[in-house]
């Protein structure tokens, strides 16, 4: 498995490296990046989740303990930074990027690395895993910008309906309800969105490489570290130490440790220029991030399958 583990993550990454370097010399135009981008989180990102988790026999699936142990792992990243914010003295705005980077995570990355190493069952678990922190880490993330971002006070014109409108949770509540009642979906529906989705993993690893910002690393050392270590480390080994203790098979645990251990995800800075966070300290943050966990990502969900017994 460790071979695999380092395979997997080498196409991640490589994905990832070969659309900065698009990016930076212009192979394409700039352009090009908005409307993959577009296509991926709006077309053929939410193909893909509706097919696995509609092909999922979620009935057999432990769900509550998976459920419980992503939102308790996403409260106990935000509780640490909390606990650590009078040494890191943030202001309101670096606080909240700093909080958006200890516990939302890249979509592309968890669900091509989960696919790489356990095939259709990682992609069903990741799914599964993305209905419950979509709309968690949206929530959570939204209340403390309105509580501590430069705007402090306001009011997320029309979050619940934006909320309500994202094709990521669209998508998993179509499939869950898909998978829960006996319905299927044709045969012609579920070929085409098949293909779709095909075109998600790659499409966004590439956008997420473009997206990588040098530009001021370096501004807020203290919160960029804890922030990446909290994210990178902590939470991914927390998570991995719940799942052994609740006994849930090494795939299960291996995709719960992923998603806990993978970068910060890209919306982190839409959301951040949205709602008056700090926006160049969250670009940084996603750069350092994903970079590091080129080296984070091998060493806990390594460390996990091989404590577990599936390496």
């Amino acid at each position: 498995m460790a071979g695999a583990l380092v395979s997997a993550l080498a196409a991640v990454f490589g994905l990832i490296a070969l659309g900065h370097l698009l990016r930076r010399h212009e192979v394409v135009p700039p352009l090009f990046w908005d409307g993959a981008e577009r296509l991926t989180y709006y077309f053929a990102l939410p193909a893909l989740l509706v097919v696995r988790l509609a092909e999922a026999p979620l009935r057999e699936m432990p769900l509550l303990p998976v459920v419980a142990i992503l939102a308790g792992g996403v409260a106990i990243a935000g509780a640490l930074l909390f606990l650590a914010r009078p040494l890191l003295e943030p202001d309101g705005p670096g606080f909240t990027s700093a909080l958006q980077g200890t516990f939302r995570p890249n979509t592309y990355v968890g669900l091509a690395t989960a696919a790489a190493l356990f095939g259709a069952e990682g992609v069903t678990l990741a799914a599964i895993s993305l209905a419950v922190l979509v709309p968690l880490v949206n929530l959570l993330a939204v209340a403390a910008l309105i509580r501590y971002g430069r705007r402090t006070g306001q009011r997320a014109p029309g979050f619940w309906g934006s909320l309500g409108r994202n094709p990521l949770v669209l998508a998993c509540l179509v499939g869950v309800t898909l998978s829960l009642l006996p319905l299927n979906l044709p045969t012609p529906a579920a070929a085409f969105l098949d293909g779709l989705g095909q075109a998600a993993l790659p499409l966004g690893l590439m956008a997420v490489g473009a997206g990588l910002y040098w530009g001021q690393i370096g501004r807020h050392p203290r919160l960029l570290i804890a922030a990446s270590a909290i994210k990178l480390l902590l939470l991914p080994a927390g998570v991995g130490a719940v799942a052994l203790a609740a006994g849930l098979d090494s795939t299960t645990g291996a995709v719960l440790v992923l998603f806990a251990g993978v970068p910060a995800s890209a919306s982190c800075y839409i959301l951040a220029r949205q709602l008056g966070g700090d926006a160049p300290l969250m670009a940084s943050i996603l750069t350092v991030q994903t970079i590091a966990a080129v080296a984070t990502l091998p060493l806990v969900v390594g460390g996990f399958l091989a404590v577990s017994g599936g390496g």
